[in-house]
Parts: structure tokens; sequence; C-alpha cells
């Protein structure tokens, strides 16, 4: 009894804990923005690669400052190795040789090394590339964050989609109920064919069909949001902008009358960018056919013992100290050199191409986005009219049909048209929204 008395209390407890962590977020177009900006998970991890780009770029460096290594040899020698002397040397028969074992069983040598390079074509280049590997991480993010703007709008955009959807459904219904109830009384009296009512009812059938749908797809729709913001699809969400007004604020004309500067696309900087490491990649084997200097100084300290006494107060070490330098010169290489150099050239003519097409291809973009746009507001303002007729043309019907001077065919064709026209009103100013937004990912802004 008392571990079934328990149970209730540890499912409250967890429930209580769920409800505490879970936030709630209040969020414009433009908050939302900012927030997807500093939380979106690609977001984050694109920082986190420029942080990462940033390291590499030291690690470059510091391979040409001075290095510091120290380390500790042991050798235990438990055969030693042995060799043979003429005897005589010890007092023996002429002609007559002595094994010799040379050497101690116990070897140490303390040692450490400075080494510092002087001059390499290849860390030369390598540092200009690594400040193109930092800046290619720096762009990348760039292009991320501008990605992340278009997929919350664009995800903005549905949720409200989706809830003025619902907002109509729910009108349509209330609207097509009062009808229907009239109807079924009307036909009560005998003034009107049972058709009439049995038409009106597979219309509301359809509306509820529909509504339900769109319900589950704003369900759908707010957790897309919530992952493209970066927050928890269990975290309460309310939106403060309107379809209507950002359809409104996005009505700009005046924004497509500026010239594209092709420079300012986020992907042909990435294009120029790629190029700029291949010109680098041909100077790194360009680079490889010059000299290399580098010095070193070693300093250490060796032991020998037949016993493992080599921490003791007695034991003799003898140091050792040295300066090298070491010069590298490439002279022949069976044109292996040579090979690379001209495969690095080659790479670097694909990249001036593929810098050529990129160009052209975002010039086409731009201008597919911009008549795109412009279509889209021209949709729009047809999509307004023909809703202002539909409704206009909907509620004649229903005087007509509530009076006996039409068909519930004629009466549900006008419901359909305005249904159908409806919708296309909320995807015009959705599609506004959406084609500026894409728009301005082409240009950057």
């Amino acid at each position: 009894m008392k571990k079934l008395f328990l149970i209730p209390l540890i499912v409250l407890a967890f429930t209580a804990k769920a409800q505490e962590t879970k936030k709630s977020f209040t969020f414009s177009l433009e908050q939302a923005i900012s927030h997807a900006l500093t939380n979106n998970y690609s977001a984050i991890n694109a920082g986190r690669d420029i942080e990462a780009s940033k390291e590499k770029k030291w690690e470059t460096t510091a391979a040409g400052l001075p290095q510091i290594n120290a380390g500790l040899d042991y050798t235990n020698n438990f055969v030693l190795q042995k060799s043979v002397v003429p005897a005589e040397f010890f007092g023996g028969n002429p002609g007559e040789y002595a094994e010799v074992a040379f050497g101690t069983k116990h070897n140490m040598i303390a040692r450490s090394t400075l080494s510092q390079l002087i001059f390499d074509g290849s860390y030369i280049v390598a540092l200009q590339a690594s400040k193109t590997y930092l800046k290619y991480y720096e762009n990348a993010k760039v292009k991320t964050d501008t990605e992340i703007k278009e997929a919350v709008i664009n995800a903005y955009g549905s949720v409200l989609l989706a809830e003025e959807s619902i907002a109509i459904l729910e009108k349509n219904k209330a609207t097509l109920e009062k009808t229907l109830s009239d109807t079924k009384a009307t036909f009560k009296n005998g003034l009107i064919e049972e058709e009439s009512v049995e038409q009106l009812q597979i219309t509301l059938t359809s509306i509820n069909s529909t509504l339900n749908y769109n319900k589950r797809l704003a369900e759908v729709a707010y957790k897309m949001l919530k992952i493209t913001l970066g927050v928890d699809i269990n975290d309460a969400l309310q939106l403060t902008d309107s379809l209507d007004k950002l359809t409104v604020s996005n009505l700009d004309m005046a924004f497509i009358n500026g010239d594209f500067n092709v420079n300012d696309n986020i992907n042909y900087q990435m294009a120029m960018n790629f190029q700029e490491q291949r010109e680098l990649e041909l100077k790194l084997q360009k680079s490889k056919a010059l000299p290399s200097l580098a010095a070193n100084v070693n300093f250490g300290y060796t032991a020998f013992k037949d016993e493992f006494q080599f921490f003791t107060q007695n034991q003799n070490w003898f140091n050792y100290s040295n300066v090298g330098v070491s010069l590298n010169v490439p002279i022949f290489s069976s044109l292996a050199r040579s090979s690379r150099t001209q495969q690095a050239k080659i790479a670097l003519d694909q990249a001036k191409t593929q810098l050529s097409e990129a160009e052209q291809k975002l010039k086409l973009q731009y201008a597919a986005a911009k008549s795109d746009y412009e279509f889209s507001i021209e949709e729009y303002a047809t999509a307004k009219s023909n809703l202002n007729l539909a409704e206009r043309i909907e509620k004649k019907q229903q005087i007509k049909f509530t009076e006996g001077l039409s068909s519930s065919f004629d009466y549900n064709d006008a419901q359909r048209q305005l249904y159908t026209n409806q919708q296309k009103y909320l995807q015009s100013m959705v599609d506004v929204i959406n084609k500026k937004a894409a728009l301005e990912k082409i240009i950057n802004k």
C-alpha cells in the first residue's frame, strides 16, 4: 500500500519539475530573427567553427616560433654486447683473444632541445593560408545567418498562415451552421427540398475536416518555428505580428529598383575565397623549390650504472651540449615538383572559371527572385480584389438561397469560390513575405 501511495507523488513531482523548466517566449518577426541568430543550432556551430579556425591559425603561426622539448631516456642492458680483443692486452698469450663487455647495465639520458625555424617558404604561405581559412569560416557564418533569417521568416509566415486559415474556417463554419439551422427549419415547414439541407451538410463536413487539418498543421508549423529559433518544441511560443501587418510592411516596390552588386552576395564572396585558396596552393607548390633553414640547440646529461642508483647523491652525471644548423636545398625531384605546380595551376584556373560561373548564376537568380517578388505583389493585389468580389457574390447567393430565389447548387458554388479565394488571398500574403526574404538573401540585405 505504501508503494502504491508513493507512485502518484512521484508522478506529481516530475510533472511539477517539467512545468518549472518549461519556458515561454513572445516574439515579433524581428525579435524572432534576432533570437535565432544567437540560439539556432546551426548558428551556434558556425560560431564554433570560427573559434576553431582561430585556434588553427595560431597553430600554424606557432609552427615558426621557438619549440622546446625535453625527454628522459632509460636503457637496461640486461645482456651486454660483447667484443673480442687481443689477450696480450691483459697479460695473455699472443695470438689469443679475450671476450670483453663494454658499457654498463643501466644507462640514463636527460635531454632538452630548443629548435627554431629560420626560413621556410612553405611556412610563409601557410601563414597566409591560415588567414584565408579563417575568412572562409567567417563568410560561412554570414551565409548561415542569412539562411537562418530566411528560414525564420518562412516558418513565422507558415504559423501565421495556419492561424489565419483556422480563424477564417471557424468563421465560415459558424456562418454555415447558422444557415444550415435556418434551412432545416425551412425544410420542416415544407418550403424547400431536403436536397438543399444535404448539400449544406456536405459543405459543413468538408469545412470541419479542413479545419481539423489546419489545426494539426498549425501544431507542426509551431514546432518547426521553435526548432528554427533554437528553443525547445515543448516551450510556449506566442507571435505578436499579424500576417496582414507583415504583408503591408513588405510591399516595397522601391526595394527592387536598386542595382544588384554581385560582390555583396555571400556565395560570391565564398567563391572568391575559394579562388584565393587555390592561389595560395599554387604559391605553396612554388615555395617548395626554395631552400629551408632551421637551427637547434641541444642540452643533456648522461649517467651510467651497473645498479639502478641514478637518484643517489654520489651519482655522476656527464653533461653535453651542441648547436646545429640545418639547410635543406631542393635540387632535383624528377619533375615531381613541376607536376604538382602544374596541378595547382590547373586547380586555380578551375576556381577562376567557377567564380565566373557563380557570378552569372547569381545574376540569373537575382533576376528570377526580383521577378517572383514583383509577381507576388501583383498576385496579392489580384487575390485581394477577387476575395472582395467572392464575398459579395457569396453574400448575394446566400440571400437568394434563403429567400428561395436560387438553388443550393448555386449557393454551394458561391461558397466554394469564396473559400478558394480566401486561401489564395492568405497564400498571396505569405508569398509576398517569403519572396522578399528570398530577394534580400541574394542581395545580402
